[in-house]
């Protein structure tokens, strides 16, 4: 993986997380969701900010890994772009100030470790 396909594996993964971080800002605001209020929960997602921003984060974070795949194995790309989970959960420990059991941290460990020995190359 050159530079170029590494920053564009970057900026997909940062965006995915950005992404990540505004639903769930946006998710917050909303009421509790029910069969009966189905139609204004919907009503309720296109009219909050951050749900928006949200998506349109998803949407940089998909064309990006688009292109990442033009260029790189699916077997090196889809791997490396579990390193969203890692971001995810630390925004939700220093963000969200959500705890991380160690069970959590060790899987986490495992994802990285994972990543580093599916893009080694000798």
């Amino acid at each position: 993986m050159n530079l170029e396909e590494f920053g564009l594996l970057l900026l997909s993964v940062l965006s995915s997380v950005a992404g990540q971080f505004f639903l769930k800002m946006g998710a917050t605001k909303l009421s509790k969701a029910s069969l009966a209020n189905v139609l204004n929960q919907v009503i309720s997602m296109i009219t909050i900010p951050e749900l928006l921003i949200g998506l349109s984060f998803y949407g940089l974070g998909a064309i990006a890994y688009i292109l990442v795949l033009r260029r790189v194995n699916l077997s090196v790309a889809g791997p490396s772009a579990s390193l969203v989970y890692v971001f995810s959960v630390l925004i939700g420990l220093f963000v969200f100030k959500e705890p991380i059991p160690l069970v959590r941290l060790l899987g986490l460990g495992f994802i990285v470790c994972g990543v580093i020995l599916v893009v080694w190359h000798k």
